[in-house]
């Protein structure tokens, strides 16, 4: 590969609709130790490094040790401009690609992030996302040039960038290619993210009725289970209009007024 790339576990315990959900446990383990586990499936696709993405409050302080019983990397850094924190893992990591996986996000798929990676090396894309409403929302977020957290960093105009895909997708200033992959993974009528608790019942129902001991199964037989047991969708599905409405409603855009385009 020409590029550089490292996974990105963007993670904090200051969650307010679901506390601490990255702790909550989940078949034998904790929520974040699913997701660790399931990145560095990914070492053998493509990245060169899984680092837990966190901020510098004390609180969490123990996502940092959790990273170590892992033997994964840590960076630290902003609560609230979560780019600005990616950028400086990017650059501790001397990365040319991040690849994001939310912390609440248990059935990110290597799959998808080898695809990612594929596409990139062809086209040369800033972005390659499926943060879009034809992908089951928590499959798979983006994959993103330094060069462009870089120059989100110099003409953002707040410190706060928790929402993150005005800058990434909708500000114009970036190549974005939309993922190619298999319709199995296009469902949007399946919910795979962690915010509410009807998504941990949906979890923990997964989990049970798949009988998975580790978080190893390839999303595409995840997806094949979920499409013949409705009953189980239906768990946390009527959740997914709120969380895109109130996405929507904290999504903001703000540059500096003489920011350079080129």
């Amino acid at each position: 590969m020409k590029n550089k790339y490292i996974g990105i576990i963007t993670v904090r315990l200051s969650s307010s609709r679901l506390p601490q959900k990255a702790l909550l446990p989940l078949a034998g383990k904790r929520v974040i130790d699913h997701v660790i586990e399931r990145a560095k499936l990914s070492l053998n696709g493509g990245l060169s490094h899984v680092v837990v993405c966190t901020s510098v409050e004390p609180e969490d302080d123990l996502l940092e040790k959790i990273a170590q019983e892992h033997k994964v990397d840590c960076f630290r850094g902003s609560l609230s401009d979560k780019i600005d924190r990616w950028r400086g893992a990017a650059e501790k990591f001397n990365a040319d690609y991040i690849v994001t996986i939310d912390g609440d996000d248990l059935f990110c798929d290597p799959e998808l992030i080898s695809l990612a990676i594929a596409q990139i090396e062809k086209s040369g894309a800033d972005i390659v996302t499926a943060d879009t409403p034809e992908y089951a929302c928590g499959a798979f977020t983006h994959a993103i040039s330094t060069a462009a957290i870089k120059k989100i960093c110099e003409v953002k105009n707040t410190s706060n960038t928790e929402m993150t895909k005005p800058y990434l997708i909708e500000s114009g200033l970036f190549k974005v290619e939309l993922l190619e992959t298999d319709a199995v993974f296009k469902d949007p009528k399946v919910r795979l993210t962690l915010d509410y608790p009807e998504d941990y019942d949906f979890f923990k129902k997964v989990f049970e009725e798949m009988k998975m001991e580790n978080n190893v199964v390839p999303l595409c037989d995840i997806l094949h289970f979920l499409n013949a047991r409705p009953d189980v969708v239906a768990i946390n599905f009527s959740r997914q209009q709120d969380f895109a409405q109130n996405q929507k409603r904290l999504e903001k855009l703000e540059l500096k007024e003489n920011h350079d385009t080129e």
